[in-house]
C-alpha cells in the first residue's frame, strides 16, 4: 500500500511550520485539550492523551503549555472557550478528494476561512458524506525503520497485531495500519519491542485512488500548504 497525505501533513507540520512555533503550538494544544477534555487528565489512563501529549512533545512544546492544555480540557483552567473537532469534506484541484480535520473555538470562522481557502486554490467545499465513503478509519503509527530488516520488520509489526505497511523509504519510516480498536494493543506493543514511533493516532485511508498532472499537483501543494498554515487545521486526508 501507498503513502497518503497524512504523513506528508506531518511532515509539513514539522518542517515548513516550524518556523511558525505559535501556530505549531495551537494546533498540538488543541489536541490535547480536547483529549484531556474526553478521557480526563491522566496520560497513564487516558491512551488519546498520552498520544496527543507525545506528539505535542515531538513539536518541542514546552511542558507548561501542555499542562495548560490539560487542565483547560479537564476544566481546571476555566477561559470560556471550547475547543470541538469537526471533520469538512472537499475537491481540490483534479477533483482530488479530501477529509479536513479541524480543532476550533469559532465554528464559523473556521468554515468560512477553510471554504474561502478552497476556493482561491481550484478547490471547493462539498456536504457531508460527498467523498467520506471514499476512506475508512484505521489506526495508523509512524515508525523509524532505520537500520531495520525489511522482511524482519514486516513480520514482527504483523505480530505486534498490524494489518497493513507501507514504507517511506527516502524518510527511514514506514507507516503501519491497525483496525481502530488495536491501536492502543499495538502500539504498547511496538513500544516495548523498542520501536521508535514517531507518531501515533487514527487516521483515513482512501479506497478509491486518483492522480494529478504535474500542474495540478502543483495546485493541490498550493492548497495544502494553504490549508496547514490555517491555526484551526489539523490534519489533511486525501485520495491520491
Amino acid at each position: 500500500m501507498s503513502g497518503h497525505s497524512h504523513w506528508a501533513g506531518i511532515k509539513q507540520r514539522k518542517g515548513v511550520n516550524d518556523a511558525k512555533r505559535a501556530n505549531v503550538f495551537t494546533k498540538f494544544g488543541r489536541i490535547v485539550t480536547i483529549a484531556a477534555r474526553e478521557g480526563g487528565g491522566d496520560p497513564e489512563t487516558n491512551f488519546k492523551l498520552r498520544m496527543a501529549i507525545d506528539q505535542a512533545r515531538s513539536m518541542n512544546m514546552p511542558k507548561e503549555n501542555i499542562e495548560r492544555a490539560i487542565k483547560r480540557g479537564t476544566g481546571e483552567l476555566k477561559d470560556g472557550t471550547t475547543i470541538e473537532e469537526n471533520l469538512y469534506e472537499g475537491y481540490g484541484p483534479g477533483q482530488v478528494a479530501l477529509l479536513i480535520k479541524t480543532a476550533t473555538d469559532n465554528r464559523n470562522r473556521t468554515v468560512s476561512e477553510v471554504k474561502t481557502i478552497l476556493t482561491k486554490t481550484g478547490g471547493k467545499m462539498v456536504p457531508s458524506g460527498s467523498v467520506s465513503f471514499m476512506f475508512r478509519q484505521v489506526g495508523e503509527i509512524i515508525i523509524d525503520t532505520e537500520g531495520k530488516n525489511k522482511d524482519d520488520l514486516e513480520m514482527q509489526v504483523i505480530e505486534a497485531g498490524a494489518d497493513d505497511i507501507a514504507f517511506f523509504e527516502e524518510d527511514a519510516l514506514c507507516a503501519i495500519y491497525t483496525k481502530i480498536e488495536d491501536l492502543q494493543s499495538t502500539k504498547e506493543h511496538l513500544d516495548k519491542q523498542g520501536f521508535i514511533i514517531k507518531d501515533a493516532g487514527l487516521s483515513f485511508i482512501p479506497t478509491q485512488k486518483t492522480t494529478l498532472s504535474e500542474k495540478e499537483r502543483a495546485q493541490y501543494e498550493l492548497l495544502l500548504e494553504k490549508l496547514q498554515d490555517q491555526d484551526d487545521v489539523q490534519t489533511v486526508y486525501d485520495n491520491l
